[in-house]
């Protein structure tokens, strides 16, 4: 049986007040970060292959089912409003298409030729990073994916929370996070899901970083898609330049970033 399968450790949980629930959960939930921990080698050396493919002018790909698809895609769906890339630079893609990514498509995870399918659409090539996420390490449309991408020569690698599985029997670079049974059984979208979002925030946030798009501590490169993130523009840049707020709003407005307003300095 998957570890991810495993029966929960916790018995009758109808019966538990609200707080004992709680506990429990976070509980469960402070075993992510040390199991996570322990695998920060495999991490960092398929950050390192990310770095190389981007700078050669690849892409990088998530590709998943369910949770583990939508995680990817918001993982995807951020880098551009974050840290000023293209939005085809990563990519995420869920079994089911679009329209799954707010309700489930029945057996769209089944197949598996229509991961292969769904990566031809965006032209994948030897040149990008495919990295399947599945939390119990089998489902055939990310293992059909990396299969067809290793017999293309295309990077891959997973994130899954469980040993030994398919996806990592097809990846360059497989991540196994192994973080127990759910407090729900099965329920993968808890723990699992947890380790899968806090593997993708270290993986894209430490690509972007490597490849110019934080300076210091600060999005520079950000979009500046609302009021907030204007406003945190500008005091960037009066921090930088010593100009006033509205000749920093000014400034900020006419190159469209923090780093190029700031380039423009004298």
């Amino acid at each position: 049986m998957k570890i991810t399968e495993s029966p929960s450790p916790y018995h009758h949980l109808e019966k538990m007040s609200t707080r004992e629930l709680l506990t429990h959960i976070n509980r469960e939930d402070k075993k992510v970060p040390a199991a996570i921990e322990l695998v920060i080698p495999q991490i960092e050396k398929l950050v390192d292959a990310i770095y190389d493919k981007l700078m050669s002018g690849g892409r990088l790909f998530y590709i998943g089912a369910g949770t583990s698809g939508r995680l990817g895609i918001v993982d995807a769906s951020e880098c551009p409003p974050t840290f000023g890339v293209p939005p085809g630079l990563v990519v995420g893609l869920i079994a089911g298409g679009d329209s799954a990514v707010r309700k489930a498509v029945e057996f769209a995870e089944d197949d598996e030729e229509q991961g292969w399918k769904d990566l031809q659409q965006h032209e994948i090539s030897f040149k990008d990073v495919v990295v399947g996420i599945a939390a119990s390490g089998r489902t055939p449309y990310v293992v059909g994916a990396l299969k067809h991408c290793q017999s293309h020569h295309i990077l891959t690698a997973c994130i899954t929370c469980n040993p030994d599985t398919a996806v990592a029997k097809h990846s360059d670079f497989p991540i196994e996070v192994i973080a127990g049974p759910e407090f729900v059984t099965g329920s993968t979208r808890m723990k699992a899901g947890t380790a899968q979002k806090l593997v993708l925030n270290m993986i894209s946030t430490s690509a972007m970083i490597k490849i110019g798009r934080v300076e210091d501590n600060r999005m520079v490169h950000m979009q500046l898609t609302n009021e907030k993130l204007i406003e945190r523009g500008i005091k960037m840049v009066m921090e930088a330049s010593g100009l006033d707020k509205e000749q920093s709003y000014r400034l900020l407005m006419k190159y469209g970033s923090v780093k190029e307003a700031v380039a423009s300095l004298p």
